[in-house]
C-alpha cells in the first residue's frame, strides 16, 4: 500500500513514459549498440589474423608433403615467393594472403646408414632428412611467421 502511495505523489495521476524516459533509454542503446560495433571490428581482426595464420600452416604442410613425395636424396634447401590463398568472407568478399616460403635441410649425417661388404668398404645411405619450414607473410604492416619441422624419410 505505501509504495501505492508513494508512486502517486511522485508521479500524480500520470501513467506511461514521458518524452524524457523515452530519450535516457534510446541514448543508452545507442552507446550499447556503439560498443556492439567496437567488438565486432576487434574479432574481425583476430579473424583474419588466425586465417592467415592457419593458412600458413596449410601452405608449410603441402610444401612437406609434396617433399615426401620426391624422395630424400633429391631434397635441397630453397625458397619459394608469392604462394596466394584466399578466402571468402562472410560480408561478400574475399581475403587473399600472399606467402613466403623458406625450406631448410638439415644435416643429414644423423640420418645415416653405414654398412661394409666385400666390394665397397663404406657404403654410407643417406634414409632421412631433417626438413624446417619457415612460411612468413604480411599482416597489418608487421611480418608474421610460423615455422614447422618434419624429419621425411
Amino acid at each position: 500500500m505505501l509504495a501505492k502511495e508513494f508512486r502517486k505523489k511522485l508521479f500524480g495521476n500520470r501513467s506511461g513514459f514521458g518524452i524524457v524516459e523515452v530519450l535516457i533509454s534510446a541514448a543508452v542503446l545507442g552507446f550499447l549498440y556503439l560498443a556492439l560495433l567496437h567488438m565486432q571490428v576487434g574479432n574481425r581482426e583476430a579473424l583474419l589474423r588466425i586465417r592467415g595464420r592457419d593458412g600458413a600452416v596449410e601452405v608449410a604442410q603441402n610444401i612437406i608433403d609434396s617433399l615426401k613425395t620426391v624422395g630424400v636424396a633429391s631434397i635441397t634447401s630453397f625458397s619459394k615467393n608469392d604462394i596466394v590463398k584466399s578466402w571468402d568472407r562472410g560480408t561478400g568478399g574475399s581475403s587473399t594472403v600472399t606467402y613466403k616460403a623458406d625450406v631448410t635441410v638439415g644435416n643429414a649425417n644423423e640420418y645415416k646408414a653405414t654398412t661394409k661388404s666385400n666390394y665397397d668398404p663404406n657404403i654410407e645411405h643417406v634414409y632421412a632428412k631433417q626438413v624446417d619450414v619457415k612460411v612468413s607473410w604480411n599482416f597489418k604492416g608487421s611480418e608474421q611467421s610460423v615455422n614447422v619441422s618434419s624429419v621425411v624419410r
